[in-house]
């Protein structure tokens, strides 16, 4: 029986498959019908209008992929009122107007105020819908409500919706997958970076080179290990111009080292084309979206993995680090993450202790971890593990080292149903030798 052989084009398919947003659209439909009814039954004493409003961010660009949490909506107030909300305490006044028409609308969902738009998180979904009212503008644009600044901002994000269907056509739809491919990769390796900063990225990367822009899926290997090359030699800065508004999109983290990262894991997966180990390698980069393809014989063991895209959406939008101490009796305890940038390996019989070195999340939150046993002698054991477990001490995990194998841990913190920030930490293990 010959070696199975993994075509690159059937991997990306089926990785751009399970990214579509698929059934949610319907339900992303019927929830803004349902906001712009109860908003436009007060503002302009219209029952049952569905009109007067936009998508915006990541869904009303069409880059949004399964699990999008996060929905962002324009409600076109009446030019008509727009005097009436002209003082410092005008934007105040005007989303708590929202807030209270969706507040009735919602009764049971939690509705509040913050500080240019008024969010809605619904407890039936992991949906959180951020309502902006703004008033439209001659250009275009839209003055939105600022609390902060006790006054009106502009908006213009039809200039990005717009910026981002023109490079999408002139790129043969490529723009797009490769704007999915990056968030797919963002929530999978735990990178705190923005839907609009995303997409500014792949819209820059474009801009610079022309190879892709009629290629067909079977390149989209090398399409995505130069947009890694490209994201890993950016420059850091605080902020880019924005697509189509130019309107500042901050940097909330430096992203280059996952880029590297993510740039190493594809010259290995394209040094394996056509075999199996390729998608296991996008895989690492692209998250769980990415198919496993079976080419070795049947193993006898459990694969208890389990992936935390199955039971959460994953949105990530926070900053989350995690570090392990690493102890034996007589030895003074060390960093793991200093371990590994010795190049070091661990031996069995130590104590690992992981635990939150950053989280900015704001509470409150749960944790989640696992704990992946891979290779030979864990499968040899049938200790692969791999289960999504909680927090054995106080925001850590206690583990101890027993066998031979390049082991993950990973953290993930779950706020209102949904994976905001994650890490991973390698743990390689240098001998098979037995735990006592």
């Amino acid at each position: 029986m010959g070696r199975l052989i993994v075509k690159t084009s059937e991997t990306f398919n089926a990785l751009l498959m399970n990214l579509k947003v698929g059934d949610a659209v319907a339900k992303v439909a019927s929830r803004k019908h349902e906001i712009a009814k109860a908003l436009n039954k007060d503002f302009r004493a219209m029952d049952g209008c569905v009109d007067h409003t936009l998508m915006v961010g990541s869904f009303g660009r069409h880059t949004a992929i399964k699990g999008v949490s996060d929905l962002d909506m324009i409600f076109i107030l009446p030019p008509g009122i727009r005097a009436d909300y002209g003082s410092e305490t005008g934007p105040r006044r005007m989303l708590e107007r929202v807030r209270d028409d969706l507040t009735a609308r919602y009764p049971n969902s939690d509705v509040r105020v913050d500080q240019c738009v008024v969010r809605v998180q619904f407890k039936s979904n992991a949906f959180k819908f951020e309502v902006q009212p703004a008033f439209k503008n001659g250009d275009g644009g839209f003055d939105y409500p600022d609390t902060a600044a006790r006054g009106w901002k502009v908006t213009k994000p039809r200039a990005e919706i717009e910026a981002t269907k023109e490079c999408n056509d002139r790129t043969s739809r490529n723009m797009r997958h490769l704007a999915r491919m990056t968030r797919a990769w963002k929530n999978a390796n735990g990178v705190n970076m923005g839907g609009l900063l995303v997409d500014t990225l792949v819209h820059r990367f474009f801009s610079q080179t022309a190879a892709y822009d009629s290629a067909g899926v079977g390149s989209f290997d090398l399409m995505v290990r130069d947009f890694f090359e490209f994201l890993k030699d950016e420059p850091d800065k605080d902020f880019y111009l924005a697509l189509g508004s130019n309107q500042r999109v901050k940097v909330k983290a430096r992203f280059q080292p996952k880029a590297e990262r993510a740039y190493k894991w594809c010259l290995e997966a394209i040094a394996n084309e056509g075999k199996a180990s390729a998608n296991r390698k996008w895989r690492e980069v692209f998250g769980a979206a990415v198919p496993l393809k079976a080419s070795d014989p049947v193993r006898s063991f459990d694969n208890t993995e389990e992936f935390i895209e199955q039971q959460y959406s994953v949105d990530i939008q926070y900053n989350l680090a995690i570090d392990c101490t690493v102890t034996q009796k007589g030895w003074r305890p060390a960093s793991l993450r200093e371990i590994l940038q010795a190049k070091s390996l661990l031996l069995p019989n130590k104590e690992l202790e992981f635990a939150v070195m950053e989280c900015t999340v704001p509470y409150p939150f749960d944790l989640r971890w696992k704990v992946l046993n891979r290779g030979d002698e864990a499968e040899r054991r049938n200790k692969v593990r791999g289960q999504i477990v909680p927090s054995n001490r106080v925001n850590g995990r206690y583990e101890r080292t027993e066998f031979r194998g390049d082991h993950v841990v990973e953290c993930y913190v779950i706020k209102s149903g949904i994976v905001v920030a994650r890490d991973r930490i390698d743990v390689p293990i240098s001998t098979n030798s037995q735990v006592p």
